[in-house]
């Protein structure tokens, strides 16, 4: 379904909850229809917190003060054993934007790792060159997150005030690098309250059409992780409360009836419960923010990228999902050797 940026303003622009209820219930219909009664679980893993870009609304950002560090290859094994004994088998490898820290070298080394727990890895990560990603797509990674954050310049500018992230076209451009890669999955998203929020929407939507008719056989997902305090500050500009954040799950559903979205622990337990099924298809679980948050570092002593909302662990996340009516799928495909293109 082609939607206008008119049509994006009125849709969230009404207040009407029978145009809400009614706009849920389509988006329900077809989320049964193209993903079944199942959502997939994945979680996060912050290999190093180093970062080289100064972001506003980042806690990682390299004018911060915290104290620095990334884990050792041992200690990456220990963090990877703990969540795969969780059941966890999709796994999300994150990392600050530092490219000196943790470089092409060391990212391979942690998908080396990954692979003896994970039947799929992603990574969320700086931006990389189209050899690079080859790379790593050789090593095993299967998909990517990059998220383009505002798609207005004038508003990334003012945001991105330093390093490589500050350049918007090189960022711009990583899902096609990604793509001709050989990567399978790549997952887009915008920072809800940076910028206006129909536009940088109407502006996500314009790129993954662009990518799906340019790179056809990749497996595309949304995700709409909205600002959340950094160290308690809160950096909330443009705000979107519940009912608009749960308009633009439903809203994307009817764009894309066959796209992923994701949904983090950033958002609150009873709201991730209810978009449970309505358009949402992948969600994470048992998650933290901090480097070595699972199994290295005591509760006080981490620094998270961000505050989650959401602590239940994978356990609670899959009872829950099933106690709704849904199939929590950890894994729907065995793991391949990825080969060159």
């Amino acid at each position: 379904m082609m939607i206008t940026l008119a049509e994006i303003k009125q849709i969230l622009e009404n207040k009407d909850p029978h145009f809400i209820e009614g706009l849920a219930q389509k988006a329900k219909k077809i989320t049964e229809q193209y993903f079944g009664r199942t959502i997939s679980l994945y979680t996060p893993l912050y290999l190093s917190n180093y970062c080289s870009s100064h972001c506003l609304y980042c806690g990682f950002n390299k004018k911060q003060k915290l104290k620095r560090f990334k884990l050792t290859p041992s200690q990456m094994d220990k963090e990877m054993a703990f969540l795969a004994n969780e059941g966890i088998k999709n796994i999300l490898l994150l990392t600050g934007e530092s490219y000196g820290a943790t470089p092409l070298s060391y990212l391979k080394e942690a998908v080396s790792i990954a692979k003896k727990y994970f039947s799929g890895i992603s990574i969320e990560m700086h931006p990389m060159q189209e050899y690079e990603y080859k790379q790593l797509f050789m090593a095993g990674v299967d998909g990517i997150t990059i998220y383009q954050e505002t798609y207005n310049k004038k508003r990334y500018k003012e945001v991105h005030l330093s390093g490589k992230k500050a350049d918007y076209e090189f960022r711009l451009n990583t899902p096609e690098r990604a793509a001709r890669a050989g990567i399978r999955n790549i997952s887009l998203g915008i920072l809800l309250g940076l910028h206006d929020l129909a536009e940088d929407l109407f502006s996500l939507y314009q790129h993954l059409r662009k990518l799906e008719k340019c790179y056809p056989g990749v497996e595309y997902s949304l995700s709409f992780p909205r600002l959340r305090p950094i160290k308690g500050f809160s950096l909330n500009w443009h705000h979107v409360d519940d009912l608009t954040f749960v308009k633009i799950i439903c809203m994307s559903r009817l764009a894309f009836p066959r796209t992923g979205i994701n949904l983090s622990t950033r958002e609150k337990p009873d709201l991730r419960d209810h978009l449970l099924g309505i358009g949402v298809t992948r969600i994470s679980a048992g998650s933290n923010t901090s480097v070595g948050g699972y199994t290295i570092y005591k509760s006080a002593e981490q620094q998270p990228q961000f505050d989650i909302e959401d602590n239940r662990s994978v356990k609670e996340i899959v009872q829950t999902i099933k106690k709704k009516g849904f199939d929590p799928i950890f894994t729907d495909w065995r793991r391949i050797k990825n080969e060159s293109i």
